[in-house]
């Protein structure tokens, strides 16, 4: 039993409406990772500036807490939003509180940089309060943003377009490290310093607290630029047509911006709902689901814990393998630059590539594969990083940057990718944004053990406690490759065959009455 406005969405040929849609979701996650990651740039300068002790050897630098919050508590808020913002998008509609999102993140973009305060405390605890609410616009983004792209999409380039949104983290990055870069670089031309070794209170410009307030600021920009495109998108058809149960709005929405003509079936959607009427926690949906929903949420919870902590932590790798200058030797202004400088080479030849290899490769290798493969390679360098840390940081550092450059690529052509694209195809529509929230939730559960955890290990740039966590993060890799067979292959097929919304039983979706084991599918199937 399939819906004519569903076929319609499966079988449309590739045209420019996929194009602006993944332009207008990517631009959503371009906002999303430089919002994320462009902290890991001034992080240092904020201890700079906040924390100087003029009796010690060393610049002043954010006490473990501190430095912790400031990370990770935007992720906090990504992981709320991600819950909150999941689950409206199926109670309300996706495009109903899709612009909500953007607007928390224009305006916490902004009172981030404005962080105001008679204390460095009270600074840092406003620039918390800030990225915390930031984060929590960020969070609703991934739900709906995969949700409407997987809906919109037909199903010979669906994992290919939910993919590019995704990519634009990627681009992202970049731009985190680029715009830090470039910042940096005009204000240490203006404002030229001593080192802290030659000047220890000279060393720190004043001009350099308007520098990281620039920075987080610039984070705005393409959240307003986007807003309006945006709020001029029409509800997707699968939501409009099982959701509300309006075929003849679904029908007409999805003709015009297709450009086909779509016959309303209403009489259909009522027999289409009463065979799929059955809430989240039920014990239909876990019969039905409950396996990939294991599978989607453990994959990325090990996937983040090692993706951000190669992120957040870059900061404090970079100095320990000579990527960059010892502290001492460097003024608070050019230390961000070295820092966005090193960051901006390592996203654009090890990160932005791996996202783009899937973007390619997804409909010809399938998710399943390629999450294999990623978290396999990822643990295997990491492990080789951390047993051989002392040779690489000594003797071979352009071998250390290449094996880590190597982790960034596999991570991102592999389980970064797939487990945000596998969530958006796996479940029905009446819960598939609620399924992808608390996938991604998950995800964020583990970006805090890395942002908290492991990120301690490696703020003191102690070898030991470097080649500990480099351990740790293989393990967890390794994890996360076992975790992978709980999912399964998703290409080439409709959404509802998928999640078994049409009727059809498969090994991907068992009815009650057909449970068997389920692996990846054969293309036979």
């Amino acid at each position: 039993m399939a819906l004519e406005v569903l076929e319609a969405l499966d079988s449309a040929r590739t045209q420019w409406y996929h194009v602006t849609a993944i332009v207008i979701a990517g631009m959503g996650f371009f906002t999303d990772s430089y919002d994320l990651f462009c902290i890991s740039t001034v992080s240092k300068l904020l201890g700079r500036l906040y924390y100087f002790d003029p009796s010690s050897d060393k610049p002043g630098k954010l006490p473990t807490s501190v430095n912790n919050l400031v990370v990770g508590v935007a992720l906090v808020g990504t992981l709320s939003g991600q819950l909150v913002f999941g689950w409206l998008g199926d109670k309300l509609g996706r495009k109903k509180v899709y612009g909500i999102t953007l607007i928390l993140m224009v305006l916490c973009a902004i009172a981030s940089g404005l962080s105001l305060g008679a204390s460095a405390k009270s600074v840092m605890g406003t620039l918390c309060f800030f990225r915390f609410w930031l984060g929590f616009g960020i969070g609703g983004d991934y739900p709906l943003s995969a949700t409407i792209m997987s809906e919109y999409a037909n199903k010979r380039t669906r994992g290919a377009f939910i993919a590019a949104v995704f990519a634009m983290q990627g681009v992202g990055i970049i731009f985190a490290g680029l715009v830090s870069m470039t910042l940096a670089g005009l204000f240490r031309s203006y404002y030229p310093a001593p080192t802290y070794f030659q000047n220890r209170v000279l060393s720190t410009q004043p001009e350099a607290d308007l520098l990281w307030r620039f920075v987080l600021m610039i984070g705005a920009i393409p959240a307003m630029l986007t807003y309006y495109w945006r709020m001029k998108m029409p509800e997707t058809g699968r939501y409009t047509a099982i959701i509300e149960g309006n075929a003849k709005q679904a029908a007409a929405d999805m003709a015009r911006v297709l450009d086909i003509e779509i016959q309303a079936e209403q009489d259909k959607v009522a027999e289409f709902n009463s065979a799929n009427n059955y809430p989240l926690w039920s014990n239909e949906f876990f019969q039905r689901h409950g396996r990939h929903l294991i599978g989607t949420m453990s994959c990325w919870f090990l996937l983040d814990i090692a993706f951000y902590s190669q992120n957040l932590t870059q900061k404090d790798i970079f100095p320990a393998i000579g990527l960059i200058d010892k502290e001492y030797d460097m003024n608070a202004i050019g230390e961000v630059f070295q820092t966005s400088r090193a960051m901006f080479v390592i996203a654009l030849l090890g990160t932005f590539p791996g996202y783009w290899f899937t973007v390619f490769f997804i409909e010809k290798l399938g998710r399943y594969k390629i999450q294999l493969v990623g978290f396999f390679m990822m643990s295997f360098f990491m492990f080789v990083i951390g047993v051989k840390y002392d040779y690489l940081k000594t003797e071979s550092k352009g071998l250390f940057a290449l094996l880590y450059g190597l982790t960034f690529f596999f991570a991102n052509f592999g389980p970064n990718s797939t487990t945000f694209v596998l969530p958006a195809e796996l479940f029905p529509t009446r819960v598939r944004s609620t399924c992808h929230a608390l996938s991604a939730a998950a995800g964020k559960a583990g970006a805090l053990v890395g942002a908290f955890g492991i990120q301690s290990l490696t703020v003191g740039g102690q070898t030991s406690k470097i080649k500990k966590a480099m351990i740790i993060l293989a393990v967890t890799n390794m994890l996360g490759f076992f975790c992978s067979f709980l999912v399964t292959e998703t290409k080439g097929r409709s959404l509802e065959e998928i999640s078994g919304e049409d009727g059809r039983e498969s090994e991907l979706t068992p009815t009650p009455n057909n449970t068997r084991a389920q692996g990846p599918r054969s293309e036979t199937m």
